[in-house]
C-alpha cells in the first residue's frame, strides 16, 4: 500500500492559527461531479438526478495522488444540489449523483489508510433557488419560523425578492446577520468534521461579512481544534480578511494571476511584484497557492504545455499551502467561458483508473512528481520568503530562504527558452528542459 509521509501531531501555532499538519499539506484538488462523469444539468427540466455511487470512482485514484507526492484531497462540492454543486439543496446529504453516506464514509476510510487529509467545499454564502426550506419560507411569508435564514426583501413591488449572488437568479443568499444562520452553518461544519473531514474550503467567503466567520469558526474550534479553514478570496486585503474573519488561509489569486501572466507576456516584473506582496502575506498567514482550479482556464491552455513546468516550479518553491488541480498534472487543456456550461471544459471526467490515462501527459506528470518531491524534501518552503536576484522581462532569478536563514534555494526561469532550474548552491536539484 502506498502511504503519504506521516504528518506531525496536531497542534495549534500562534493565536488561532492553522494546526501543524497543514504545514506539510500538498493538495490534489478534485471537482467530484466532473471527475466522476456525473450529469451536471438535467436533460429535461424537472428530471430527477441519476442516482449512482460515483464517489467510489475516486478510490482507484488515491494511490495515484500519493504516488504523485500529494498528501491531501481537496474535494469540491459533494452535497445535494440542483446542478453544478454550488446551488446546494441539502447540506447534510451527499448528492445522489455521487452516492450516499456509506460511499462518503468509505472514501474517508480509504484516505485515512493512505495518510491523505480531506477538505470539503462549503457553499455557505448562498443556496439553490429550489432549496426546500427556501421554497417553504417564500410560501409562508415573513412570519415563517425559518424566514431569518435567508436574505429576502419582503415588501417588494412584485412580491418577495430574495437577494441573489452576483446576479445569478438561481443562487439565493443566506442572511448572515441572523443567529439562526450562524447556528445552522456551525452545525453543518461540525457534522462533516465528525464524519471524517479535516477542514473546509469556504466558497465565496469574500461575499460574506468577516464577522460571520468570526462568530462561526471559534464555535467549531471548540469541538474540532485541529480543523483547517481556507476562504475563497479573489482580491482585496488578504491579511485583513484573515485577521477579521478567523480563517486560517485564503486563496492566493494574486500569485496565480502573476505566474501565468508573466509567462504569457514575458513580463517577470509582474511576478516579482506579486512575490514581494506574497512575502508580506506570509507575515500574517500562510496562503493557499495554486496555478489552476475549477473556476479558471486550464494552465496548459493559458501558458502552453511547454511552460507548464515553469509555472509549477514557482508554485512548489514559494511559501504557501499548494494545491494541484486534477488534470493539470497531466497537461489537460480547457477554456472557461462565460455561458451556461462554460465550466465544463475545465471540469472534465477522468478515466476509471490511472492505467487508462493517455501517455501524452507523461512529461507534465513527471515534472509535477519531481517538483512535489523536491518540496517534500524541503518542508521549510511552506513558510519561506523570496528575494529577487536578477530580473529582466523574460528572465528572473529568485532566492527562496527559510525564515531561520538556515536553508535556501535559487530558482531561475526563462520564459522565452523556455527553461527552469532549481539549485542548492552549485548543485542542480531540478531542471527543464
Amino acid at each position: 500500500m502506498l502511504t503519504a509521509n506521516d504528518a506531525p501531531a496536531y497542534g495549534r501555532h500562534g493565536d488561532g492559527g492553522a494546526v501543524g499538519w497543514v504545514e506539510h499539506a500538498i493538495w490534489w484538488h478534485v471537482y467530484p461531479l466532473g471527475f466522476t462523469g456525473a450529469p451536471i444539468r438535467p436533460e429535461h427540466p424537472g428530471d430527477a438526478p441519476e442516482r449512482a455511487p460515483r464517489l467510489r470512482r475516486l478510490l482507484p485514484w488515491l494511490d495515484y495522488a500519493v504516488d504523485l507526492g500529494l498528501n491531501g484531497l481537496l474535494l469540491g462540492p459533494v452535497f445535494a444540489s440542483a446542478s453544478h454543486g454550488y446551488d446546494t439543496l441539502d447540506y447534510r446529504r451527499i448528492d445522489p449523483r455521487l452516492g450516499g453516506d456509506a460511499d462518503f464514509d468509505d472514501l474517508v476510510a480509504a484516505c485515512r489508510e493512505r495518510g491523505l487529509r480531506l477538505v470539503l467545499d462549503g457553499v455557505f454564502n448562498h443556496v439553490g433557488r429550489d432549496h426546500p426550506t427556501l421554497t417553504r419560507v417564500l410560501a409562508e411569508g415573513p412570519d415563517s419560523p425559518d424566514a431569518d435564514l435567508f436574505a429576502i426583501e419582503w415588501d417588494g413591488a412584485d412580491g418577495p425578492r430574495p437577494a441573489v449572488f452576483e446576479g445569478h437568479g438561481g443562487l439565493v443568499e443566506l442572511d448572515h446577520r441572523s443567529r439562526r444562520t450562524a447556528e445552522e452553518v456551525t452545525g453543518v461544519i461540525r457534522h462533516w468534521l465528525d464524519r471524517g473531514a479535516d477542514g473546509w474550503r469556504l466558497d465565496a467567503a469574500y461575499a460574506v461579512d468577516p464577522s460571520f466567520w468570526a462568530r462561526v469558526l471559534p464555535q467549531v474550534r471548540e469541538t474540532h481544534p485541529e480543523a483547517w479553514f481556507v476562504g475563497e478570496v479573489i482580491q482585496g486585503d488578504y491579511p485583513a480578511f484573515v485577521t477579521s474573519s478567523g480563517v486560517d488561509s485564503v486563496t492566493q489569486y494574486e500569485l496565480w494571476k502573476a505566474i501565468w501572466s508573466s509567462l504569457v507576456d514575458a513580463n517577470f516584473f509582474e511576478l516579482d511584484a506579486a512575490l514581494t506582496r506574497h512575502n508580506g502575506f506570509l507575515d500574517t498567514f500562510t496562503p493557499q497557492t495554486f496555478v489552476g482550479n475549477h473556476d479558471v482556464t486550464r494552465l496548459a491552455s493559458r501558458v502552453g504545455p511547454e511552460r507548464v513546468p515553469l509555472a509549477v516550479a514557482v508554485l512548489l518553491t514559494v511559501g504557501g499551502i499548494p494545491s494541484v488541480y486534477y488534470g493539470d498534472d497531466q497537461g489537460y487543456t480547457g477554456i472557461k467561458e462565460e455561458r451556461v456550461g462554460g465550466d465544463d471544459q475545465v471540469r472534465p471526467a477522468f478515466p476509471e483508473r490511472p492505467d487508462d490515462l493517455s501517455t501524452l501527459g507523461a512529461a507534465v506528470h513527471r515534472a509535477h512528481r519531481e517538483l512535489i518531491g523536491l518540496r517534500r524534501r524541503h518542508p521549510w518552503l511552506t513558510t519561506a520568503r523570496t528575494e529577487t536576484l536578477d530580473l529582466t522581462n523574460a528572465r528572473i532569478v529568485y532566492r527562496v530562504h527559510a525564515r531561520d536563514g538556515q536553508h535556501r534555494l535559487d530558482v531561475e526561469l526563462d520564459a522565452t527558452a523556455p527553461s527552469a532550474t532549481v539549485r542548492d548552491g552549485a548543485e542542480v536539484l531540478w531542471q527543464v528542459p
